[in-house]
C-alpha cells in the first residue's frame, strides 16, 4: 500500500500529465465507456456485498442514487429478491443496459439528474449511492443530504460508498483543478462534468450530520471504496 506522500506525488504527476485534458459532459463520459465500465467497476466488488449486507431484510423500497448499471444492485436482489429498487442516473444508455439485465425485478429507472428529481417525503426503506456523489461540491451535497434525510422512513439509513480524499491536501488540490478547469473551458454551473472532488471523511461525516444524520458504521475495505451508514432518528 502506498503512503500518503507518494500517493500525493503520483496525483500530483497524474494532474500535471493531463492538465491540457478538456472536462468531459458526465452522461456522455459514461456513455463513451460503456462497454469497459462493468469490467472497470468490477475492483468494487467487495463493497457491493458489503452493501448488501448492510441492507436490513426487511427493506422493500430502495432508492440508488447515480445507479449506472447497477453494478452494487446484484448482490442486493440476491438477498433481497423481491426488493423493489428505484434507480436514478444522468446516462440514458446505461439506464438501458441495467433494465435489459434484470427484465424480471421490480425495477424504476429515471434518467434525470438526482439534485432535482423529486426524493419525496418519508418514502424508501433506504437510499444508496455508491462511487457517485464524489464529482460534486460539498455546496450541492449539502441540500441533497438534507432531501435524502427527509426523504428516508424514521430509523431508516443513507448508505454511502465512495472515494474518500486522503487528507485535506488532496481535497483542495483536487477542487482547486476542477474549479479552474471549469473556468478555462467556460463550462456553466449547471453542466455536470466528470472530474472526482472527494472529501475527506471527517468533511463527508460534517455534510451528513449537518443534514440531522447520525453516523452508526464507517467501513474501509480492502478494495479502498469506504462506506458510510448514515441512520435517520427515530
Amino acid at each position: 500500500m502506498k503512503t500518503k506522500e507518494t500517493y500525493m506525488q503520483d496525483l500530483k504527476q497524474w494532474l500535471q500529465d493531463t492538465s491540457d485534458s478538456p472536462l468531459e459532459e458526465m452522461s456522455d463520459f459514461f456513455s463513451k465507456r460503456l462497454a469497459g465500465y462493468e469490467e472497470h467497476m468490477s475492483v468494487w466488488k467487495q463493497s457491493y456485498q458489503t452493501f448488501a449486507k448492510l441492507l436490513p431484510l426487511e427493506c422493500e423500497k430502495i432508492l440508488d442514487l447515480g445507479c449506472g448499471t447497477g453494478l452494487e444492485l446484484e448482490p442486493i436482489w440476491q438477498r433481497h429478491p423481491g426488493l423493489e429498487v428505484t434507480g436514478i442516473d444522468l446516462c440514458p444508455d446505461m439506464l438501458q443496459k441495467l433494465l435489459k439485465k434484470h427484465p424480471d425485478k421490480r425495477l424504476t429507472t429515471i434518467c434525470q439528474d438526482y439534485f432535482q428529481y423529486d426524493l419525496g417525503s418519508g418514502k424508501w426503506d433506504a437510499v444508496i449511492s455508491f462511487e457517485s456523489l464524489h464529482h460534486f461540491l460539498p455546496e450541492r451535497k449539502r441540500g441533497l443530504y438534507q432531501r435524502i434525510y427527509n426523504s428516508l422512513k424514521d430509523g431508516c439509513a443513507f448508505i454511502l460508498g465512495d472515494y474518500i480524499a486522503c487528507c485535506d491536501e488532496e481535497e483542495t488540490l483536487l477542487r482547486d483543478t476542477y474549479q479552474t478547469k471549469r473556468i478555462q473551458s467556460q463550462i456553466p454551473d449547471h453542466r455536470f462534468v466528470h472530474f472526482d472532488i472527494p472529501l475527506t471523511l471527517e468533511h463527508e461525516k460534517e455534510l451528513l450530520q449537518g443534514a440531522g444524520f447520525i453516523i452508526k458504521e464507517i467501513l474501509n475495505n480492502p478494495d479502498n471504496a469506504t462506506i458510510l451508514v448514515a441512520q435517520k432518528g427515530d
